[in-house]
């Protein structure tokens, strides 16, 4: 899943109005209004603090606020991105300096949008994964083999123990844990042991591997 891992500010500006998103990563909806709440504190003079925040694995809890304006055309377009981009466990803040020109229902759509647009660009997206730890042991004919195969694969080895044998850490993605285990026995000749560890949630960063 697609989750914020550093947040950020972006901003716009329409016919002289100010348009300020404010992204934060979220993991509860208390957490979420904590910040809502923090972030209409630090701007307390503008006109709007329009939000919206997304939750959950599957984007099962979605909350959005038009904050003063005519319904539905800030927090729920902001809310719209969110979901269109497939981005959870964010919420996002547009905070709005009224510039004196009226923009219109479709005008402050467009706005709430850009703005919502701009905020996620100046933050950090991640993608999370599901997966499970594997080790494999393997005798040293069979190392390189199977370092080609991780290699074409692009499998993360967490860990390489080198003893009279060779047991390889590597990281399982969750869609993989069928087919690689058969294409490791298949390439060995099933002379590789094969024991699985922990699951874990983690992401490529900086392709550093970071687990939550």
């Amino acid at each position: 899943m697609r989750v914020v891992y550093t947040g950020g500010e972006g901003e716009i500006t329409e016919k002289k109005s100010r348009f300020i998103a404010t992204v934060k990563p979220v993991q509860s909806e208390e957490e979420a209004v904590a910040f809502i709440n923090e972030t209409k504190k630090k701007y307390w003079d503008a006109r709007h603090n329009c939000s919206a925040f997304v939750i959950g694995e599957r984007q099962e809890l979605t909350r959005c606020s038009d904050d003063g304006e005519p319904a539905q055309t800030a927090g729920r377009p902001m809310l719209d991105v969110l979901l269109r981009e497939k981005i959870t466990d964010v919420a996002v803040v547009v905070t709005r300096y009224f510039g004196g020109v009226l923009l219109g229902t479709g005008g402050l759509v467009r706005a709430y949008q850009a703005a919502t647009q701009a905020g996620l660009a100046a933050s950090r997206l991640i993608e999370k994964c599901k997966g499970q730890q594997l080790l494999v042991h393997t005798d040293y004919n069979g190392l390189g083999k199977l370092q080609y195969l991780f290699g074409q694969k692009h499998t993360v080895i967490l860990d390489t123990a080198y003893e009279a044998d060779v047991t390889m850490t590597i990281l399982v993605p969750t869609e993989q844990k069928e087919i690689l285990p058969k294409e490791i026995t298949e390439l060995t000749n099933g002379s590789a042991g094969l024991e699985w560890g922990k699951t874990c949630v983690y992401a490529l960063i900086d392709k550093e591997v970071v687990f939550f």
